[in-house]
């Protein structure tokens, strides 16, 4: 889930993070005006950011939604979108939609009217909605052959399913979940109160963006699994491994911006706290969940029971690599989803 983490992982199937971001197509935006939430709050002035790859073709036949993770961006996802990683875009005109609270799109580090810890809370659903609306009611997009996202992106790509149930051929939902785990849960419960007990958060009302060693701390301890940090950092190294793992940058993610994505992924649940058997068959999409076993950041528990529900199989990768999967497990992943986009 954690931009910084994952931005690494993306950069390692491109020349260069500056390459992929200098391939990435413009930045876009559509002005919402105000967006209401399930929680009856409303955004003011929302706008929507997003960018497209490749070409639509005259039946508008080709399009593929790609869903932002936790603090991700459309720039970001670019470097997933070529030939050599996760997979060929050449034939796909792919829309990268930047979620809400993302920082690009309407969030409480850019927004005027409510800046802050006066901006609404959102949720996942809110995340999906905004984006049914960009895609048909500003780009005229009415259905779509594939949604896909990783992490807080493949909870989208699920709730896409249920939300929008005829509107995709497929959902593709990598390292995500149809709903937490109260392992997901006390994992993201600590995170968030790493970030409000920090004294320079200020309740939300920082000047400046607040170091957060200890939220940082707690991606690196989650984000790998134990067996791969071991491999990974040879207990020599570890005091440096830790004082870079701590380590804020002052211009990088938005704390806001990170907290309200944050307990939006902690209301996920596509079933709304009913049953996931009664929820499965509302479901008209093929579903390709693909999951990582020794995923200690988002359970994957929950996916591949889900896919058995519905008489169909997740892919689940054997590898140490935890949510960095994408890292370790590139071409069998690529495999999965180019056979799934057929």
């Amino acid at each position: 889930m954690h931009v910084r983490r994952i931005s690494s992982i993306v950069c390692a199937f491109a020349l260069s993070i500056q390459a992929a971001y200098a391939a990435a197509p413009q930045q876009q935006f559509v002005n919402m005006g105000d967006l209401p939430l399930e929680n009856k709050a409303t955004i003011s002035d929302c706008s929507i950011g997003y960018r497209t790859f490749g070409t639509l073709n005259a039946d508008k036949s080709n399009v593929i939604l790609f869903t932002t993770w936790h603090t991700g961006t459309s720039r970001d996802a670019a470097g997933m979108l070529q030939s050599g990683a996760l997979f060929d875009p050449a034939p796909w005109y792919v829309v990268v939609v930047d979620a809400l609270g993302n920082g690009v799109s309407c969030s409480p580090s850019n927004s005027k009217a409510q800046p802050g810890p006066a901006f609404p809370q959102f949720s996942v659903r809110d995340m999906v909605a905004s984006q049914h609306k960009l895609l048909t009611e500003k780009l005229g997009i009415k259905h779509v052959h594939a949604v896909m996202g990783y992490s807080m992106g493949g909870m989208q790509a699920f709730q896409w399913a249920v939300s929008y149930p005829g509107f995709m051929d497929v959902a593709i939902p990598i390292a995500g979940t149809p709903r937490l785990t109260s392992s997901d849960m006390l994992f993201l419960r600590i995170v968030e109160k790493s970030v409000l007990d920090e004294p320079a958060y200020a309740g939300g009302r920082y000047a400046r963006n607040p170091p957060l060693p200890m939220y940082n701390l707690l991606f690196a301890m989650n984000f790998d699994s134990p067996a791969h940090r071991s491999a990974r950092t040879a207990p020599k190294d570890f005091e440096k491994f830790f004082r870079e793992s701590q380590a804020s940058d002052p211009d990088g993610t938005d704390a806001n911006n990170s907290l309200w994505q944050i307990r939006a992924v902690l209301g996920h649940d596509i079933a709304q706290g009913g049953k996931l058997e009664e929820t499965a068959p509302r479901i008209k999409a093929r579903l390709v969940p693909i999951n990582a076993a020794q995923d200690h950041l988002v359970n994957p528990g929950p996916a591949i029971a889900f896919a058995k529900l519905r008489k169909e199989e997740a892919t689940v990768l054997d590898t140490d690599c935890g949510h960095a999967a994408l890292r370790c497990a590139m071409p069998a992943m690529k495999a999965v989803v180019e056979k799934a986009l057929r």
